[in-house]
């Protein structure tokens, strides 16, 4: 991936990119390491506020510029602002953009290179979807800075056991790319030379399914995954039978039948 020059206006600081159904959005503070200013923050909730709101965008992959993926907050703006409810505020508007990636109908594939650390490792866990380079790694690095990375845990305890996400956040270690497979925290780690080109197989492959299906499934695998057992097997059947009335499942299970393509309209 190219890298873009450092930007500081609002509208350069988040690229946006449009082809085919898939969205890229790509952090552009690369001589900051991508970093997560206010105003990035406030560019990824717009941003991710209006693919949610539009039906033609099938697949999001959230990438950066330069040789970093995410180094996490910018500690110098915060710094610059020693106020606990500024603090305050900056974390619950950063948890609301994770919140976001989380329930938008689109599932997010994060594209990673370099280091993801700290918030930015939260990044990683909160999409969907994570592909990074063989030679990116990952850590919640805080904890190095005498500050426990506490909303980056929230995801990433969610996605990683929990003895090794605690071993995470309590040494600020950092993790290779094959590690972060093996722990779960991404899907594959591939040699850079290939990592685009893995990663748009892969939003491919989803962009070509039933949106109906995959809006249904994003949305039913995060409700469903806190409920108890029984309740989950309740709402995983509810789910299924609303699904099966829908326009696609009925094309597709006629496409299966008859061995053709099927024709997805969205409904």
């Amino acid at each position: 991936m190219s890298t873009p020059a450092e930007n500081t206006s609002q509208s350069d600081i988040l690229l946006r990119n449009r082809a085919d159904g898939i969205v890229t959005l790509t952090l552009n503070r690369p001589k900051n390491y991508n970093a997560l200013s206010e105003a990035m923050l406030t560019a990824l909730q717009e941003a991710l506020d209006d693919i949610a709101a539009d039906d033609s965008a099938r697949v999001v992959v959230l990438a950066g510029a330069g040789k970093a993926f995410c180094a996490g907050h910018d500690l110098k703006e915060m710094r610059s602002k020693p106020d606990q409810d500024y603090y305050r505020r900056l974390f619950n508007q950063c948890s609301r953009m994770m919140l976001t990636m989380n329930r938008i109908p689109q599932p997010v594939i994060a594209r990673v290179h370099g280091i993801a650390t700290a918030a930015g490792c939260q990044l990683v866990a909160t999409a969907d979807l994570a592909v990074a380079s063989s030679e990116a790694s990952f850590a919640t690095s805080g904890i190095n800075l005498g500050l426990f990375c506490a909303t980056p845990g929230v995801p990433l305890s969610r996605n990683v056991l929990r003895k090794h996400a605690m071993e995470m956040l309590l040494t600020g270690e950092f993790i290779s790319a094959e590690a972060a497979v093996d722990l779960g925290l991404v899907n594959r780690a591939v040699d850079p030379d290939m990592l685009d080109d893995q990663v748009m197989a892969l939003a491919q492959h989803i962009r070509d399914r039933s949106p109906v299906a995959v809006r249904t499934g994003k949305r039913m695998f995060y409700k469903q995954i806190d409920k108890e057992l029984e309740a989950a097997y309740e709402y995983a059947a509810e789910v299924m039978a609303c699904n099966m009335m829908a326009q696609d499942a009925v094309e597709g299970i006629d496409a299966f039948m008859e061995k053709r393509d099927p024709i997805w309209r969205g409904r």
